[in-house]
């Protein structure tokens, strides 16, 4: 197998890596936000008067889960353009 096969194989897997990684996370977090939405809004109707401390507690959890999102995205951005699988291929 030839250097450029190589190269576009690594690629291709490459980009379904990528695609598995992206759907994955995005599915992570919509479940992780709607648990947490669902929560939120059960504990709020149970006790009223807890409703702002649990809504600053509800949005700390919520930064923190989006952070697992941009995560994968900065992978699969350094997959894209920096691949370091590449660098296995000798020239």
């Amino acid at each position: 197998m030839g250097n450029i096969e190589a190269f576009m194989h690594i690629q291709g897997f490459s980009a379904i890596a990528i695609a598995v990684i992206l759907g994955l996370a995005a599915m992570a977090t919509g479940i992780g936000f709607a648990i947490l939405g669902g929560k939120y809004i059960e504990s709020s109707a149970r006790q009223p008067e807890m409703m702002n401390p649990l809504q600053t507690k509800f949005f700390i959890i919520a930064g923190l889960l989006d952070a697992i999102a941009m995560i994968s995205v900065v992978i699969a951005l350094i997959m894209v353009f920096a691949n370091p699988l590449l660098g296995g291929i000798q020239p």
